[in-house]
């Protein structure tokens, strides 16, 4: 199966710093691929590499087979990228409604934008805050109406950085339930994330980073039995 992104040999320096170094990693069409480890690993910044935001200083980043390393961002995003950031990025004067009709309006037609806006707020569990402004919502609604926000560009691969980051047990749970249930609609996902529990929840396949380079990857069974991935990421030894 030709992978949805691949990167291949994919360097990047800081000056002397080698924070992205040689990595190899492929993300298959319908999988949830989750990319974790300590701080420092160099996760950012290759998820700006696979988005076009930093160039690499070697190696190539291809997208459904093609080579899109010299493409900007928003030339991604038409090739069928979508982005959701730690920091959520709403209009937040707006309400939760006017903010899902602004990410519809260019990929909907004006007759289902309505039904399509409605749609989305039954999915994302906030039909009942749709007429608030979005600055009025509590952390986690920001979060899943951003989500919302990006899967209106009808993406083929949603990028998530840091999608538990902040919410409560509950709304992670609620976040991972989400996530499975647009993968189940055909959607592919690779996430950037911390929470081990959103992790195991969720991931197909996971990938730990460790100072730059790929350090293991496999199931989430897998990597959490590596002793090596428990030393570098949990902080402990197996005996």
């Amino acid at each position: 199966m030709t992978a949805l992104l691949r990167t291949v040999g994919l360097n990047k320096h800081f000056g002397g710093l080698h924070v992205t170094a040689d990595v190899n990693l492929d993300v298959q069409p319908g999988e949830v691929h989750c990319l974790i480890g300590p701080n420092g690993a160099g996760k950012s910044t290759l998820f700006r590499l696979i988005l076009g935001e930093h160039a690499p200083s070697s190696g190539q980043v291809l997208y459904a087979g093609q080579d899109v390393t010299p493409l900007r961002p928003h030339e991604r995003v038409r090739r069928g990228m979508s982005v959701k950031f730690q920091v959520p990025g709403v209009f937040p004067s707006l309400t939760a409604r006017h903010n899902l009709e602004i990410a519809l309006q260019h990929h909907t037609d004006r007759g289902a934008l309505a039904a399509e806006t409605a749609r989305l707020l039954e999915l994302l569990g906030l039909q009942d805050v749709a007429g608030q402004p979005a600055g009025a919502l509590s952390h986690g609604q920001k979060q899943w109406l951003e989500i919302g926000m990006a899967i209106a560009l009808q993406p083929r691969l949603l990028l998530l950085d840091e999608p538990a980051a902040g919410l409560s047990p509950e709304e992670t749970h609620a976040t991972g339930e989400l996530v499975q249930s647009l993968n189940r609609a055909g959607m592919t996902v690779l996430a950037v994330e911390h929470d081990m529990e959103f992790v195991r929840q969720v991931a197909h396949r996971v990938t730990v980073l460790h100072l730059g380079r790929i350090f293991a990857q496999g199931s989430m069974e897998e990597v959490v039995a590596n002793e090596q991935v428990a030393a570098i990421y949990l902080g402990e030894q197996h005996d």
